[in-house]
């Protein structure tokens, strides 16, 4: 049970332009109209959870921290979210957990209240949202096992830039250069995490990064950045949903990849040839796999090369597996989108999949077209988890604030410019005997597909000589694949083990000739 009074403490940097959080209204200083978020502050409440029959009680600690220029001024406040198992006789032999999503600019919020924090969201078995909106324990949150840390990069939930000493906000340029781009979001996220690491007291405990879609790719070069410049080393990663992470994964190899997710999106529809339909997904999947490398990826490298009757075979192949008819493939040049998928697949009953989770359908206001007129998946995801956010964090984690909690915050033009983070999570592994990989995807992703999940790991390490620290699960869903109520419980689980077995308590982080 949550207990209603709360230690709230605050630093006021900039005096007359911040607002302690919680206030009610009536006591607000005249210039707490100013709609601006602490810099520095923490709400902490105590509750209690169930995970695996076991009783767990936990704080919760919400409040937002600075991140500092090279002079030691305030340039922007993150928000986070930070719970901590109460019961524990050692804190230093207990496993932290830094939890990012992606975007880039997406708040923390959907792993925080879908995945692994102690609350979800009310969701039916297969992970479509249920009203009244709101949260229910996680009986599945890795919680028993490791502290949790939930990070909202700047210009995300309640995190913001901040204006200088004379009220003035930096040029959009400025903002652009120290936030938003790759290698400067790493660089100040991990001097974030360095002085949150040192507020809690955590430098002994076992670390995980967790991040999901652009998250993986904050995280991978988070991996090098903590271990060369902030001298913390990391036990593992989780790449939940990854991107390309860097890695080059264009032209022919990008098409060839999607084949497989294709089938999987149409066999969950029920629209493969029946050969294919009437095997169990899991059994179909490794067919598909090998003519995606083996017959389809050299066919799409030549090109206008292949004519005539090879052509038209291969047509008849790619549409066997991918539930589209072989004139699709053929007006497609045998290499059609995933957006014309997402339309075309269901046309004939007038709907239309969607993108990152392909079991949810769509009405589109007209039959034709090359792609869906929105994403179904997403619409339904954003109409469950705002109202349950706003809701959970103001009524029982107790943080108040007028500020607006970005879903998605302002931060592009994003720089994409060197990004080089898969090559930064495989140097930051040979550099770290420790360091440790698991993969996750879900088989109805069309965003972030499983099979390039797969590339990722078959690329991180050309060298071959770390594959056994790199691991992979997929399952049944989508993008956000632990919201289908069966991976909620084997996604958990399997982080559950990962961090079990990495845990190298007692080993020497050396390695050794063969």
């Amino acid at each position: 049970m949550r207990k209603r009074s709360a230690l709230i403490t605050s630093l006021s940097v900039f005096g007359c332009l911040l607002i302690l959080a919680p206030v009610n209204a009536q006591e607000a200083p005249p210039q707490s109209h100013k709609r601006m978020i602490p810099v520095d502050t923490e709400v902490v409440t105590k509750h209690s959870v169930k995970i695996n029959d076991e009783k767990i009680s936990y704080t919760a600690s919400v409040g937002t921290q600075p991140v500092w220029d090279e002079e030691g001024s305030p340039i922007a406040s993150l928000f986070y979210t930070y719970y901590e198992r109460q019961d524990v006789d050692k804190r230093e032999a207990r496993p932290i957990v830094y939890s990012f999503n992606g975007g880039p600019g997406s708040a923390s919020v959907w792993m925080h209240i879908a995945y692994t924090g102690p609350k979800v969201l009310n969701l039916s078995d297969e992970g479509y949202p249920i009203q009244p909106y709101g949260v229910q324990d996680n009986p599945h949150s890795i919680l028993d096992v490791a502290d949790i840390v939930f990070i909202n990069p700047v210009n995300t939930g309640y995190s913001r830039v901040l204006p200088n000493e004379d009220g003035e906000m930096p040029s959009r340029d400025k903002q652009k250069e120290r936030f938003f781009g790759v290698n400067s979001d790493i660089k100040y996220l991990a001097e974030w995490m360095n002085t949150f690491t040192s507020r809690k007291n955590r430098w002994q405990s076992p670390k995980y990064l967790i991040g999901e879609s652009y998250g993986t790719t904050r995280v991978s070069g988070l991996a090098l950045e903590l271990q060369n410049n902030q001298w913390m080393y990391l036990n593992g990663v989780i790449l939940v949903s990854p991107t390309d992470i860097g890695l080059d994964r264009d032209g022919p190899v990008k098409q060839a990849n999607q084949l497989p997710y294709f089938a999987a999106a149409a066999w969950y529809h029920g629209v493969l040839p029946e050969e294919l339909q009437s095997k169990d997904l899991e059994e179909m999947l490794p067919e598909v796999e090998a003519f995606a490398l083996d017959q389809y990826l050299p066919a799409l490298a030549k090109g206008a090369m292949l004519t005539g009757d090879a052509r038209d075979k291969m047509a008849e192949r790619i549409a066997y597996f991918s539930g589209l008819s072989m004139q699709a493939v053929l007006d497609n040049n045998l290499a059609p989108s995933t957006g014309f998928f997402w339309k075309e697949l269901l046309r004939e009953q007038n709907r239309t999949i969607g993108r990152l989770d392909s079991r949810y359908l769509g009405i589109d206001g007209k039959r034709s077209g090359d792609r869906p007129d929105y994403n179904a998946e997403l619409t339904s995801w954003l109409h469950s988890f705002t109202p349950a956010i706003n809701y959970y964090l103001r009524e029982e984690l107790n943080f108040v604030t007028d500020l607006k909690y970005n879903m998605f915050g302002p931060v592009h033009p994003w720089d994409r410019s060197d990004n080089n983070t898969g090559k930064q999570l495989r140097q930051a592994m040979a550099q770290n005997p420790y360091l440790n990989v698991l993969i996750q995807s879900g088989y109805f992703d069309g965003a972030t597909n499983y099979f390039d999940a797969k590339y990722n790991m078959w690329h991180i390490d050309p060298s071959t000589q770390m594959s056994d620290r790199i691991d992979f699960k997929a399952y049944r869903s989508g993008h956000m694949m632990y919201l289908r109520r069966a991976d909620l419980e084997n996604a958990n689980n399997d982080i559950r083990e990962f961090i079990g077995k990495s845990d190298s308590k007692g080993l020497p982080a050396q390695y050794k000739l063969k």
